[in-house]
């Protein structure tokens, strides 16, 4: 059996690109997952490696698609290759087929090809994240700001607020009546004092 694997970062992502290279490939199953790399929440893929049989095809389009840093890929390709007796192909590096080639040169190839492609995958990664980083930080420098705008209290806050204080009425009750969450009242409440 021929599976393919499809993830994509976020909902607003499109799985076009790689659905149709699984198509092209010819796999007979997709397992698709629409998670962050981050979470690397996978039940898709957790259910496509529990279907993997020996001589079975597991197919993706880059090699990132197995997992999210370096040590995460080099283990799902050890449990894929080596547990699993499946083979992998990644379309976008056609040095990872371990259809092809079995014996030892071809398995010390594909082995340093893996290291290297999942070093420079995680390498990316940080620096994206650098990048980030570096440009929050001058973004702040600049004056941005960051997060949403702080609610504006309404009017009749103030007499809820003294009336919650004097036992009159609970937080739920004054939070109800205010169109606020209860704990954005307790935390006017506690963090802010009008006096």
């Amino acid at each position: 059996m021929t599976y393919g694997y499809v993830r994509v970062s976020t909902k607003e992502q499109n799985e076009d690109r790689q659905v149709i290279a699984m198509q092209e490939f010819g796999v007979d199953r997709i397992f698709m997952d629409k998670q962050s790399g981050k979470d690397f929440d996978r039940p898709q893929y957790r259910r496509l490696i529990k279907k993997l049989k020996p001589d079975d095809i597991l197919v993706v389009k880059s090699i990132d698609r197995l997992g999210r840093n370096y040590e995460e890929i080099l283990e799902q390709w050890r449990i894929i290759t080596k547990e699993k007796h499946a083979a992998i192909v990644v379309l976008d590096m056609p040095l990872l087929d371990t259809r092809k080639n079995k014996d030892l040169t071809g398995t010390l190839i594909a082995d340093i090809v893996l290291q290297l492609l999942s070093y420079v995958a995680q390498t990316e990664r940080d620096f994206i994240r650098q990048r980030q980083k570096e440009g929050i930080a001058a973004a702040k420098a600049r004056g941005v700001k960051f997060g949403r705008e702080p609610m504006e209290r309404p009017i009749a806050f103030q007499s809820f607020k003294k009336a919650w204080r004097e036992g009159e009425i609970s937080a739920r009750a004054a939070s109800k009546q205010l169109g606020i969450a209860h704990t954005t009242f307790l935390k006017w409440v506690k963090g802010v004092d009008f006096g």
